[in-house]
């Protein structure tokens, strides 16, 4: 079969890698794609936004499937127009991706069928929520309702940050239409996870936990980002608390989201934190995530075709899921300044020189040049992951690789993994 995979970054990478290695697959076209994603298929020059254009070039290429990477084409309801044009396609509709295109919608959801979360309000009134603010118990997290790539969550642990943060968010709109509206929530404790389950809207069936890094810095200081690494599984994380989180969580808001007319297929991601009361959702995610992906996949032993066609057809009670033991650690090298603004265009060295199992996933690179040299084109440019027979070992070998991989202004967190050790 002919797939087609929609994005650039490392998941999308880590995707067509994975796909790859399926007998079924004999082409894999990934648009736009990225300096990486070259060596395992055909990247194509149409953006994840244009939906026109890759309704058009999935008709002309005759895709047999179609996976959507990032949220915004969901919320926009690619899949609909994909399934409109006869394209089989893995994801969620545009009103089941409203699960994380809206966190009012999402927080509505959970509190009208019992699901646990955070205590929380919402507000339309920036006057009305900063109100609120001035009395809040401290820390309090600020929420805008839409996207706001994985930077719309501000946890403040002072009245002015909290404020600061809403106002960003309502007055200055630094993230658009995303901050019309806003959650002030309860800021919960405890230790968080990553749980994604694949679903049919019927049938739910969990992926292995992973955990994820969001802050820029060593020790979780400095600003939210896309994610700076990620490791699986999670020793604290074990099999009790996974089946509560399916039992309480995963299945009851694809139960939900059947009742309420949206029946939810794709990956749905759970944001979980695990509280002295017990698992409580932070976020749900229409899609897989970044960079849980990247230390996810490696892990997976069933075809991940098999598993995407199951989900499309409604079947994914027939087919049984198998895991890797073994563990995986990612981290991220990303570019001088990112989350805030960066150069690019440096070349990359060094990638050739890496044991021959590390994983390399691009995101931010492109190919420049009339060799075709490999540089930086973004904020988080690679994703190097390591397997090995536990957390403690992956995260060995993968530090001892990371140095090998130069370009200029190149950092990356030094504790991803250390609270396994």
């Amino acid at each position: 079969m002919k797939v087609l995979i929609i994005g650039q970054g490392a998941r999308e990478h880590a995707l067509a890698w994975k796909m790859s290695l399926s007998e079924k697959v004999r082409e894999i076209i990934i648009a736009p794609g990225n300096g990486g994603t070259a060596a395992v298929g055909k990247n194509l020059d149409v953006q994840a936004s244009d939906i026109k254009g890759l309704v058009t070039a999935a008709v002309k290429e005759k895709v047999d499937l179609a996976v959507i990477g990032p949220e915004a084409p969901l919320t926009e309801g690619i899949v609909d127009i994909f399934e409109k044009n006869k394209i089989p396609v893995f994801g969620p509709t545009k009103q089941a991706a409203r699960i994380e295109g809206s966190k009012v919608f999402a927080r509505t959801l959970m509190e009208k069928y019992g699901i646990p979360c955070a205590r929380g309000e919402v507000f339309d009134s920036f006057s009305a929520a900063k109100k609120r603010l001035e009395t809040a118990e401290l820390p309090i997290v600020v929420k805008a309702d839409g996207l706001a790539a994985g930077k719309g969550v501000i946890v403040a642990g002072t009245r002015e940050e909290a404020l600061k943060a809403l106002s960003d968010i309502m007055e200055k709109k630094i993230f658009g239409a995303a901050g019309d509206r806003v959650i002030i929530e309860e800021c919960l404790t405890g230790r968080e996870t990553s749980l994604l389950a694949f679903s049919d809207g019927e049938t739910v069936v969990p992926m292995v936990p992973a955990c994820d890094y969001k802050r820029i810095f060593d020790n979780d200081q400095g600003p939210n980002t896309g994610g700076m690494g990620g490791y699986s599984p999670p020793s604290f994380f074990d099999s009790r608390l996974q089946e509560n989180v399916v039992k309480t969580v995963l299945e009851p808001v694809v139960k939900a989201m059947e009742t309420e007319g949206c029946p939810y297929k794709g990956v749905l991601y759970a944001g979980i934190m695990v509280t002295p009361a017990g698992p409580k959702v932070l976020e749900f995610n229409a899609r897989f995530g970044d960079p849980e992906t990247q230390v996810i996949l490696p892990r997976l032993k069933t075809d991940l075709v098999d598993i995407m066609e199951a989900v499309i057809s409604g079947k994914l009670d027939k087919i049984r899921i198998e895991w890797s033991p073994e563990a995986c650690v990612g981290v991220v090298l990303a570019s001088a300044g990112y989350p805030g603004s960066y150069r690019k265009g440096f070349p990359i060295r060094g990638l050739k020189e890496l044991d021959g199992d590390i994983l390399a996933f691009h995101a931010g690179t492109k190919q420049a040049g009339t060799k075709g040299e490999t540089v930086t084109d973004g904020g988080r440019v690679l994703t190097l992951v390591a397997k090995g027979a536990g957390v403690a070992e992956a995260r060995t070998r993968l530090y001892r690789e990371l140095p090998k991989v130069q370009f200029q202004g190149a950092f990356w967190r030094k504790d991803i993994a250390a609270r396994e050790n």
